[in-house]
């Protein structure tokens, strides 16, 4: 990734969570892990992870930001139109990897609690 494409997604990162976090308050529970650029700069790609407990919850919620792309998109061309001459198109990907870390957790605590019983 060149330091130009770099610097790009850094803002899309910063500016796309602090967008999330103020206009879409109710969806408190969604982070940007993750914000990618075309060379082009012609699109980002932007990871979130959605923290429920329910898969179904968490693909209700990501449906809903999905929704509201082109409203992201226009919040975002009002805040950083001095820095760019094309706002990019956004795309969302929902980001599983906290899900599976959970997941990792409670296997070793199940370990951990067997262990202590057979001891």
């Amino acid at each position: 990734m060149s330091v130009r494409t770099q610097r790009v997604a850094k803002l899309m990162h910063r500016e796309i969570a602090d967008i999330l976090a103020r206009e879409f308050p109710d969806k408190s529970v969604v982070t940007v892990t993750d914000v990618r650029v075309t060379r082009d700069l012609s699109i980002v790609y932007v990871d979130l992870s959605i923290l429920l407990d329910s898969k179904k919850e968490r693909q209700e919620v990501f449906n809903a930001l999905v929704s509201q792309t082109s409203l992201v998109r226009k919040i975002l061309a009002q805040r950083i139109r001095h820095q760019m001459r094309a706002i990019p198109d956004i795309r969302f990907f929902l980001d599983n990897s906290q899900e599976h870390v959970r997941r990792i957790d409670a296997l070793f605590h199940q370990i951990k609690q067997q262990d202590h019983h057979d001891h």
